[in-house]
């Protein structure tokens, strides 16, 4: 076996990254919505194993969290799917799955215990960090969702396994870096100092606030926007006014500012929120660890709830922002 491809399957990014001596060389995601076009995932998982230098020897280790698509009646059905896919793409190959309990199953096997490989990425990066820090707190800010996950005495602590568990206990929060719509995130914003309610009608993303303060570049924003219109600075200032039924020539870029920022409060007050109430369970955790595309939410995150900041990117790399399909691969047996 020359190296390990790790996957992380998702319903609208699918990640890959490849390891190699317990060292990842290469990383790369690709935004890609499974409900729009079913048929192409496995060419896309085909694309993804060439643009990370796979060869015919490697291993595949798999984590998913495309079967919560609305593609799909339920989450058998689409764990069946993932796993018709990947094995379409790599015939010959081995393929592992990643549980959420840190076992490792045929493609066969995962078919049989579908709850125990659906949206288990996050274990894998648990996993994969109580190596590297064994006591500390993993906060990871993805594009749509938020993990928080307890490490202590290098073992991960969940309270919850699956993800309506995980929602009910805090550790997962459904507030991300790009795809949270403005409306999810606060019931008002400042307009002219005066509290003002918002629109429910997906004007703008929260990707248009990191974007417009500057914390996303441009070629972040991986998801179609809101209005159709380019992904750039000016255009999520735009899209920000509607948040209040305005548009720019009403609001300045003082008002604008204003709306964004309070939108950027809200989130990481949100996550905060939820580190203290997962933190409580394991108060004698100190450090956060923090990844993702949303890396600088969780670091603001933490460092609200009193906590020290590591950054897995130090460890990992650029492939931080893609830490589950990093992480299964080097979780990957030898």
């Amino acid at each position: 076996m020359s190296a390990v491809l790790g996957w992380d399957i998702g319903g609208v990014n699918t990640k890959s990254a490849r390891v190699s001596q317990a060292r990842v060389v290469a990383a790369r995601a690709a935004p890609y919505e499974l409900q729009r076009d079913p048929a192409a995932l496995a060419p896309l998982l085909r694309r993804l194993a060439c643009d990370v230098g796979a060869a015919p020897g490697d291993a595949h280790a798999v984590t998913m969290t495309a079967e919560l698509s609305q593609l799909f009646r339920t989450k058998r059905e689409g764990v069946g799917f993932v796993l018709d896919a990947v094995t379409a793409a790599f015939p010959e190959a081995c393929v592992r799955v990643w549980t959420v309990d840190a076992r490792w199953l045929t493609p066969a096997q995962a078919r049989c215990e579908p709850h125990a490989v659906a949206a288990a990425n996050w274990a894998a990066t648990a996993h994969c960090v109580a190596r590297f820090v064994p006591d500390c707190l993993l906060i990871d800010v993805g594009s749509t969702t938020t993990d928080i996950v307890p490490i202590a005495g290098g073992v991960p602590r969940a309270a919850g396994r699956n993800d309506t568990e995980r929602l009910r206990e805090g550790e997962l929060v459904y507030t991300g870096a790009l795809r949270t719509p403005a409306e999810a995130i606060a019931a008002t914003v400042p307009v002219r100092g005066r509290a003002t309610g918002v629109s429910a009608e997906g004007f703008a993303l929260s990707g248009d606030v990191h974007l417009w303060r500057g914390e996303l570049a441009p070629e972040d924003y991986s998801v179609p926007t809101p209005d159709g219109r380019p992904a750039t600075r000016g255009f999520a200032g735009e899209r920000l006014a509607r948040v209040v039924c305005a548009d720019r020539e009403m609001l300045d870029d003082e008002s604008v500012n204003a709306i964004a920022d309070a939108l950027w409060d809200a989130q990481a007050a949100r996550m905060r929120d939820a580190v203290v109430r997962v933190r409580a369970r394991c108060p004698a955790l100190a450090p956060a660890v923090v990844t993702g595309l949303g890396a600088f939410l969780a670091a603001e995150a933490a460092r609200r709830a009193g906590l020290e900041v590591i950054h897995l990117s130090d460890r990992l790399g650029p492939a931080a922002r893609h830490a589950p399909a990093a992480a299964v691969a080097l979780l990957f047996p030898s």
